[in-house]
């Protein structure tokens, strides 16, 4: 599916979403300074941002097929780029946000189009492959606010502008792409079959049991983001209610992304030797450790990078799975990096809901809980999707 060049320019990308992403957030003091918006008028920035890449998922998934892959990612990258540029030269907020907007479309289609592609293009070592790819995202992540933290939150446009122009080079390494992949609904075995009249594609039916595998693994992604959201976003305020300093509260919160980065690439050795369903069941089950552990004030810290250290593979690592366990499903991929976006989207409001009643404290319990859910599910799916033996 790629050449070398295609490979690190595929990293690259990642690189450079995981950055776009994180952007928005360091950016509100000047926003709001500029354009004289309340902290929640400045937050839908980034609420476009991943509204348009939901929609840019399920434009890709709609065109994977039938348009070139590298047509496809080229058209993703040129739309990033020009949504970055837009918002940074946006002279008014609306225009600001249909810039996020098509940023975001340029991102959903990278996000999935590079996932989609590394899950089914290096065969049996797309899961460690998933796991490298997405590690590059979290370097973007950190990289984001340290520059914005360098050059200062009222430089913004001047980043967004950069991070334009990185777009660009990128379009000459899609040469390395393949143009076109199998599905694995068109593989043979997969239940998909050919009309001897129109020679077009028969899909087979979607049966109960796949499609309660596919309510798991959704339920699975939009769950397990919603913890990775949740611990990003109330890390800080946690540690400063048990009795950490701001700064002490920050940089641990730095760990955790660190971490998560560090374990997608501890993954990628782990996946050539072990199963999926059986790495994501010890992530799930030492997430919900960590985070039962994160409860106690003087193990707070060290708990939550070992969160980051455990969610860390879940992502890349269940793609591949659920291409294997659905492959009659057309749009399995594209519906759980959909739903795992808007998990992201809701984890902030439906957890600051639930700490209204309970109190900031419970915090790391109320994610125990979660998680604890994600284990069972990912339990389910083990059983659900284990291959059947027969006697002879």
């Amino acid at each position: 599916m790629f050449t070398a060049a295609a490979t690190v320019a595929s990293c690259a990308g990642f690189v450079l979403i995981g950055a776009l992403q994180a952007l928005y957030g360091p950016s509100i003091p000047s926003l709001r300074e500029e354009f004289g918006l309340s902290p929640s008028a400045a937050g839908l920035g980034l609420s476009a941002h991943f509204i348009g890449g939901v929609a840019g998922v399920l434009l890709f998934d709609r065109r994977y097929g039938r348009t070139s892959n590298r047509a496809i990612l080229g058209a993703s990258y040129l739309l990033m780029a020009l949504g970055a540029a837009g918002f940074a030269l946006a002279p008014q907020w609306p225009v600001a946000l249909v810039a996020a907007f098509v940023a975001g479309l340029g991102f959903g289609g990278i996000d999935y189009g590079l996932n989609q592609l590394f899950s089914i293009g290096f065969g049996h070592r797309s899961t460690a492959m998933l796991n490298i790819l997405n590690a590059h995202f979290g370097i973007g992540a950190i990289l984001g606010p340290a520059l914005v933290g360098l050059v200062g939150s009222e430089h913004y446009p001047a980043l967004f502008l950069a991070f334009a122009l990185a777009n660009l080079p990128l379009l000459l390494c899609l040469r390395g792409v393949r143009d076109h992949a199998p599905h694995p609904t068109d593989e043979p075995g997969a239940g998909a079959g050919v009309d001897a009249g129109t020679g077009a594609v028969r899909r087979a039916p979607v049966t109960d049991a796949l499609r309660s595998v596919l309510a798991v693994f959704v339920a699975l992604y939009v769950l397990h983001v919603g913890i990775e959201a949740g611990v990003g976003g109330w890390e800080p305020t946690h540690l400063e209610t048990v009795g950490y300093g701001a700064g002490a509260a920050a940089t641990a919160t730095s760990v955790y992304w660190l971490m998560m980065t560090v374990g997608r690439f501890l993954a990628a050795p782990v996946a050539l030797r072990f199963s999926a369903p059986a790495i994501i069941t010890v992530s799930c089950a030492g997430m919900t450790v960590c985070l039962l552990l994160a409860g106690v004030p003087d193990l707070a810290p060290y708990a939550y990078a070992g969160v980051g250290l455990f969610i860390a593979p879940i992502f890349p690592t269940g793609l591949p799975w659920l291409n294997r366990a659905a492959p009659k499903a057309r749009r399995a991929g594209a519906v759980v990096i959909a739903a795992s976006m808007l998990g992201g989207v809701a984890a902030g409001p439906a957890l600051g809901r639930t700490i209204e009643w309970s109190g900031v404290r419970a915090v790391p319990l109320i994610l125990a809980a979660v998680s604890a859910v994600c284990l069972a599910a990912t339990v389910w799916l083990a059983r659900a999707t284990r291959p059947h033996r027969t006697s002879t």
